[in-house]
């Protein structure tokens, strides 16, 4: 039996938007509330793909973490709560061994005209845990993460923030 075109179509329409990658984009803000960029999460099979694109930056190494909650309300970002962590007493740094915040991410760099465009991927979260019911925020710090001192790596001041919904 042949199916019609019509129907043959939507099945293999749906069969494809299926197997699409669950995705969240949210804008990126700096602390006067202007919009610098955004971020998209897409869920992979053993993480999250991130990309950030951000202006504006002071050119150089910046940390880059997921934070607790979906909160970019205050200009110093700190509605955001800490960083998403898997335990009640966290230990930040991603060359930590004793290691286990689940907002760890590695740095990324802004060039010369204060611009970010980089790829990071996460094996310790899910989109699904980011986007819970209080959501989580992609905070981009004033300085770089040196992945091991406590509890921000000494990454400074929080400049952009994304709410991860």
């Amino acid at each position: 039996m042949r199916l019609p075109a019509a129907l043959a179509a939507l099945l293999f329409a749906s069969s494809a938007s299926a197997q699409a990658p669950a995705t969240a984009t949210a804008d990126l803000k700096n602390g006067a509330g202007q919009t610098v960029g955004a971020v998209t999460l897409t869920a992979a099979p053993k993480g999250v793909l991130m990309k950030v694109e951000a202006k504006g930056l002071t050119p150089g190494w910046h940390g880059l973490h997921f934070h607790e909650k979906a909160d970019c309300s205050k200009s110093d970002f700190t509605s955001a709560g800490a960083h998403v962590h898997g335990q009640e007493a966290a230990v930040h740094g991603l060359l930590n061994p004793k290691a286990n915040d689940l907002g760890d991410l590695p740095n990324v760099h802004a060039g010369a005209d204060g611009a970010v465009n980089a790829e990071v991927f996460s094996s310790l979260v899910t989109l699904a845990a980011l986007k819970d019911a209080d959501g989580s925020a992609v905070v981009i710090h004033a300085g770089p993460d040196d992945h091991m001192a406590q509890p921000i790596g000494g990454a400074g001041a929080r400049v952009a923030c994304a709410e991860v919904r």
